[in-house]
């Protein structure tokens, strides 16, 4: 058996961060005057996310140097950096395919492997339990509703389908490149303390404004998550096969 050293982070739910949130802000009540407090808030649970994630993709990464010799010689070679953007994750996620494969598992195996249909119901789901008949979810009434109607789109044919990307689906990739991650870059750069927080009506009328959602950032993030936990899991399962 192997000594896992990064396995109980590795396996642990974001979605912690979202229920702690809630339980946080649960006492402030709703009326008017806490307004200001939302976006404050939910900015602060998606950088949380963030970092969370980004580091978990690094454990991931030194575990599989661990145990990879060849691996290792090319992760002390090329530094990791952020692992924030889309292709960084893409380029694990390929590393972590490969690695499963190794064990005499085809593609097609490993994708069986993980409950897809489980993933996302439980994504969507466990996101509108954790908001319901909340505070913040009274605040952001058409945000949520947005999300749900992007999400209800999302098919398991979106996500693990090839072996060479995360997300198959270019509408998972885009709202991830074009606006998940810039919103992270301007959150954690500070660039919006100069820049004007209000969209301009041009903005608001475009439709790919729906996009720019906190709960459809947070399903992303927790679709990610749920995805690496059981792809990670398996490859546990080969390595301590052996």
């Amino acid at each position: 058996m192997h000594h896992n050293i990064h396995k109980d982070f590795i396996s642990s739910s974001i979605k912690d961060i979202l229920k702690n949130a809630v339980y946080a802000s649960a006492g402030i009540g709703n009326g008017i005057q806490t307004f200001p407090l939302c976006d404050y808030i939910m900015q602060s649970v998606f950088i949380k996310m963030t970092g969370f994630q980004e580091q978990k993709m690094k454990c991931i990464c030194w575990e599989i140097a661990t145990y990879d010799y060849e691996y290792r010689r090319d992760f002390t070679k090329t530094p990791l950096g952020e692992c924030s953007r889309y292709n960084d994750k893409n380029d694990i996620y390929k590393v972590l395919i490969k690695q499963i494969e190794n064990y005499d598992l085809d593609f097609n195996e490993i994708k069986n492997a993980i409950n897809k249909p489980e993933i996302l119901t439980t994504t969507i789901s466990d996101i509108e339990n954790i908001f319901s008949n909340t505070n913040l979810l009274v605040w952001s009434q058409k945000y949520f509703f947005d999300f749900k109607t992007i999400f209800n789109d999302v098919r398991e044919t979106d996500f693990v389908n090839e072996k060479g990307s995360l997300f198959s689906s270019p509408l998972l990739q885009k709202i991830y490149k074009d606006y998940l991650y810039k919103h992270r870059n301007r959150i954690s750069h500070n660039v919006s303390s100069y820049q004007q927080n209000l969209p301009t009506l041009k903005t608001l009328i475009q439709d790919d404004y729906k996009y720019n959602n906190y709960f459809v950032y947070f399903a992303i993030l927790v679709l990610i998550d749920e995805i690496f936990i059981q792809l990670y899991n398996k490859y546990l399962t080969m390595l301590n096969s052996i």
